[in-house]
């Protein structure tokens, strides 16, 4: 399931051909949403907004459209309004005069009036996101410290949306592992220093990789580990994927193991438990 920096780089890619646009085709696969294309069509776009997995596009006349990519969704930008040859169901089709945003095999679609966005289901659960702009460090410290989170292992902590929205498995596991905390400590026993650490790995990754289009290793490292051969997917990060590989840092083996019915991964010599 893409994460909250694959969501956000969709997003960019959504408001470079639809803000400030006028949306002159709407089209809904879902019968249920057919008739809210008339409602929509003919209007500007305001703006495209995230909220940890979910791409909310509002309209100026105060209405927006909620997607959710779920495990099989994506959006793509065609220039032009002809479209794309595609083995894939066209759930959602807005077009502007000169280019169309298309999203595929996502199911979990609607329209609401801007304002009441807040009662949505989904996002009135959500925590901070982790690709706001105006998340700190010190913001994520004190969350880790907040009732209802500061008992719970690292591991649960970092797949909870209330906890911080947008942050998945791949960096669940690659923030883990660069603040060398293992995932079974419980965030009430971090000290000052670890929350702190742990606070500032959290943003650098999740930073790291919306800019680098998924890779969270330092850019010595994958630039080193570029002119060596290796293939991108093989050299995008330091532990996830990496089962009995040697660890970057120390040279030991990542270990795979599962944590919440998903697959997690770390180093356990950088990261003793």
């Amino acid at each position: 399931m893409p994460e909250g920096p694959e969501i956000r780089r969709a997003a960019d890619r959504i408001a470079a051909v639809l803000e400030g646009n006028v949306v002159e085709t709407v089209r809904f696969a879902a019968p249920r949403l057919r008739r809210e294309a008339s409602i929509l069509r003919g209007h500007r776009v305001a703006g495209v907004e995230t909220r940890g997995k979910a791409m909310l596009i509002h309209f100026e006349h105060g209405w927006s459209i909620y997607s959710h990519n779920q495990l099989y969704g994506v959006w793509r930008v065609q220039p032009g309004l002809s479209l794309p040859d595609s083995s894939r169901s066209l759930r959602l089709l807005l077009q502007t005069a000169s280019a169309s945003a298309l999203l595929y095999s996502a199911s979990d679609i609607s329209v609401w009036r801007t304002e009441e966005l807040s009662a949505h289901p989904f996002l009135a659960r959500l925590g901070p996101d982790i690709m706001d702009t105006g998340l700190g460090w010190r913001d994520i410290a004190a969350r880790l410290q907040a009732p209802g989170f500061t008992g719970r292992s690292l591991a649960a902590l970092y797949l909870d949306q209330r906890f911080l929205a947008g942050v998945g498995n791949y960096l669940r596991s690659e923030i883990l592992f660069a603040a060398g905390l293992h995932p079974a400590r419980k965030a009430s026993s971090l000290g000052v220093r670890e929350r702190g650490r742990l606070a500032r790995e959290t943003l650098a990754i999740s930073q790291r990789s919306y800019r680098t289009g998924g890779v969270t290793l330092s850019a010595p490292l994958a630039r080193a580990l570029a002119k060596s051969g290796l293939p991108r997917e093989q050299r995008r990060f330091a532990v996830f994927g990496r089962m009995d590989l040697p660890c970057y840092g120390c040279g030991g083996r990542i270990v795979r193991t599962e944590s919440n019915s998903r697959r997690l991964y770390l180093c356990p010599g950088c990261q003793p438990g």
